[in-house]
């Protein structure tokens, strides 16, 4: 039971972060682990100035101790005298002032060590916490004495006659220099959350600002799928493009594409249900009478049984013309690369339509000197061809002669295909390329015609960049004329 439950509840799931604060918080550490390697840099640079300064002074303050000693001292050195050799005169008040042994001894953060040879401290005579080491040269070191990191200098002493008379220490507690890096690291540490603070604000503010396209996209995209047939589109920024801009165009034509698709999805449904109601009602009615009484009359069985597999024939073919249509909508996806002799599949056409149509007269008006490439399928350059060859002969019953022209203009191929037969008003020739359009619905149906044709060949050739127009005029027949991209840098 305690499993059962257990696995009933809900594992609680984190809130995501917004790509803002992803943003803002990724540039307030990449900035912060820069500012912090800088700040280390400068304050490296900055205590080892200080400390060298220091170390200047420690060195001049061992050289004026030890000259004053060397020049006062003539024997062995001891507490009682020490004082005097360092302090001399001092009821002179200018002496005192100007004297530079003086001036070291009095430093608040200074403290001068002697020891004699045997390593005895003789001043001060107050003891102190740094080590005695005997040294045969002046050297400044930093140390830690008394859990402080202080600089000791070490030298040692002799007299006029160059003996050795002891050693002094001179110990720097660094005051002046701990006082003054406490205040540089901290003025540096309050620059580095002032400005991570305002880097922060500005971060946060620029991200929404730089975010505000992605949102607009997300709130349109969501409206499309709550209503995918919402015209509404992302806007983009033209007069200063960006990624940005680029990215809300190609959603815009993914959008447009998909509204494309459910289009060719809601039409090719309606336009099944339309075209298929008439011959499934003949078939029906067929069925309907063959079922009652018309079974047992021969004549009436056969008739019905012709009539349905008419009907049947017509179907199909409907059928398989919508699903071309359908095809030739998506041309661009389903179709990559091609390579297509026009000249060759003309030619092909044309002397196919001499053998197939005897009665007529066939006219070939070739200018195309070699082969000429396109980059589409051959099948479908050949079903373009033959869609608008068809329809020639079709309304051309009275005079008999179909004319093909080929030809370069510049970068594209044009192929015309003119018959002189019944032609087309001007206001059936703004409609004959739409689906199911018949200019004379019932011969057209006589004739076998759907009215899809034209549309197929229109989608093809708009599908390969391309145009398709068309020329006409009542009793003097129709030009339509083709306009294909060659392909470029061909290997012939």
């Amino acid at each position: 039971m305690d499993n059962t439950s257990s696995k009933n509840q809900k594992t609680p799931t984190l809130k995501p972060i917004s790509l803002k604060w992803k943003w803002t918080i990724g540039s307030l550490v990449g900035v912060f682990l820069v500012f912090v390697v800088f700040a280390w840099f400068l304050v490296q640079a900055f205590s080892n100035r200080m400390l060298n300064t220091e170390s200047e002074d420690v060195n001049r303050s061992m050289t004026t101790v030890a000259r004053r000693l060397e020049r006062e001292s003539d024997r062995q050195l001891n507490s009682s005298d020490i004082d005097n050799v360092l302090r001399p005169n001092q009821a002179d008040f200018n002496t005192v002032v100007n004297d530079p042994v003086i001036h070291e001894i009095a430093r608040a953060d200074y403290d001068l060590i002697i020891y004699n040879n045997h390593g005895k401290q003789v001043y001060p005579e107050k003891p102190t916490k740094v080590t005695y080491k005997p040294v045969k040269k002046s050297t400044i070191s930093l140390e830690k004495v008394s859990h402080s990191r202080q600089m000791i200098g070490r030298q040692p002493l002799v007299n006029r006659d160059g003996h050795s008379i002891g050693y002094l220490v001179v110990e720097n507690q660094l005051g002046s220099y701990h006082k003054t890096f406490t205040q540089v690291f901290s003025i540096i540490v309050v620059s580095i959350i002032l400005g991570l603070m305002l880097l922060g604000l500005w971060t946060y503010w620029l991200s929404g600002y730089f975010l505000l396209p992605i949102q607009d996209m997300t709130k349109v995209a969501d409206r499309i799928q709550k209503d995918p047939n919402l015209p509404e589109r992302v806007k983009v920024e033209t007069r200063h493009p960006d990624e940005l801009s680029e990215l809300a165009d190609v959603l815009n034509n993914m959008l447009d594409r998909m509204q494309r698709f459910i289009t060719q999805q809601q039409r090719f449904v309606e336009d099944v249900s339309h075209e298929l109601r008439t011959p499934v009602a003949i078939v029906k009615g067929h069925m309907e009478l063959l079922n009652r009484w018309g079974k047992d009359d021969p004549k009436i069985l056969d008739e019905s049984i012709q009539a349905s597999l008419k009907e049947m024939q017509r179907m199909q073919g409907l059928v398989q013309e919508m699903l071309d249509l359908t095809r030739a909508d998506q041309v661009e996806l389903t179709f990559k690369e091609g390579h297509t002799d026009a000249k060759e599949v003309i030619n092909s056409v044309y002397h196919n339509y001499e053998l197939i149509y005897p009665d007529f007269k066939f006219v070939l008006d070739d200018t195309l000197k070699s082969a000429t490439w396109l980059n589409m399928s051959r099948d479908h350059f050949e079903q373009i061809l033959i869609i608008l060859t068809d329809n020639s002969v079709k309304y051309s019953q009275d005079r008999k002669e179909i004319h093909f022209s080929a030809s370069k203009s510049g970068s594209n191929l044009e192929v015309a295909i003119q018959d002189f037969g019944e032609g087309i008003s001007s206001e059936d020739a703004q409609h004959v390329f739409d689906r199911f359009y018949r200019v004379d619905k019932a011969r057209s149906r006589k004739q076998g015609g759907n009215g899809l044709g034209l549309s197929i060949a229109q989608k093809l050739v708009e599908g390969y960049g391309g145009t398709i127009a068309l020329e006409s005029a009542l009793g003097q027949g129709t030009i339509f004329r083709v306009t294909l991209p060659i392909q470029e840098d061909t290997d012939e």
